[in-house]
């Protein structure tokens, strides 16, 4: 008899969850690609193209000339005087390096301007996130990233965009 006595009221505690998580809202947040995928995000996008472009474009260069020498090297190196093959590898060293640091600048600052713009815009994210949680009375917000599938009306990222997008 103490065996039947647990199992009902085993399902009865399930029964009674059951309903609590019925009674639940649940809400599922991509919150990187509300970030990404926002207006001023997209505009950061853009002018740090812009910001970086010519340096970009340096590397491109840098990079395109040691190939250059490095095939060069690889062809006619074995028909090249003793001189003119160490001139050519010192040239192709130098252009190694020089690309190995200019890139190395160009990651430090692209870095930090990533930062900065995540720094600015992650009050006014979290301030979206909150205004759409409240307004929605959430009981539980689970992270897209930890989420096999969810329903599109369980999926809260698009409104989290479209307020952040309208706060200025």
């Amino acid at each position: 008899m103490g065996k039947f006595i647990r199992v009902t009221v085993l399902s009865l505690l399930a029964l009674v969850s059951f309903e609590a998580a019925a009674e639940m809202k649940i809400a599922v947040l991509d919150y990187q690609m509300a970030l990404l995928e926002s207006d001023a995000a997209k505009k950061y996008s853009v002018d740090a193209e812009k910001k970086f472009g010519a340096q970009l474009q340096r590397l491109k260069n840098l990079e395109a000339e040691a190939k250059r020498l490095q095939e060069r090297l690889q062809r006619d190196g074995a028909q090249l005087s003793q001189s003119e093959r160490e001139k050519l590898e010192l040239e192709f060293r130098q252009k190694a390096r020089e690309f190995q640091v200019q890139s190395k600048e160009l990651n430090e600052a692209k870095a930090l301007s990533d930062r900065e713009m995540l720094e600015a815009l992650k009050p006014k994210l979290d301030s979206a996130v909150e205004t759409i949680l409240k307004s929605g009375n959430y009981d539980l917000v689970l992270d897209r990233g930890g989420v096999v599938e969810v329903k599109p009306q369980f999926d809260i990222t698009r409104q989290v965009i479209e307020r952040l997008n309208s706060s200025r």
